[in-house]
């Protein structure tokens, strides 16, 4: 994989994508593991609907995405911990690995335990 200059290779960013039943609930989890380094940013975005099969009917429901920024040694805790918090049965979290560039991959780093 390239490295510029030595640095952090550029997909050394990993994004963890969740949804939540509520802003209160995505910033709770936020907070948490902000507070606990396990992640250096949460983007909390607009609700949108989710329309999706739950136990043999299509279901739909208002949710709050949020996609948290770690480092990949990171992303198993991460998902670990957000799925711990979370209030859904069967919470998706999906991860992806993101080329994000020197600068925010060192931030990351700093930030992150």
């Amino acid at each position: 994989m390239w490295r510029a200059r030595g640095g952090p290779a550029l997909s050394d960013t990993a994004l963890l994508y969740a949804t939540f039943a509520s802003a209160e609930e995505a910033e709770r989890v936020a907070e948490t593991v902000l507070s606990e380094k396990l992640a250096a940013c949460v983007n909390i975005l607009a609700p949108c609907t989710s329309i999706y099969r739950w136990q043999g009917k299509i279901e739909q429901a208002r949710e709050v995405p949020a996609l948290f920024k770690t480092r990949p040694m990171l992303a198993r805790r991460l998902h670990e911990r957000i799925a711990a918090l979370h209030s859904y049965d069967l919470p998706v979290i999906e991860q992806w690995t993101v080329e994000a560039g020197e600068a925010v991959t060192g931030w990351i780093a700093r930030e992150t335990i």
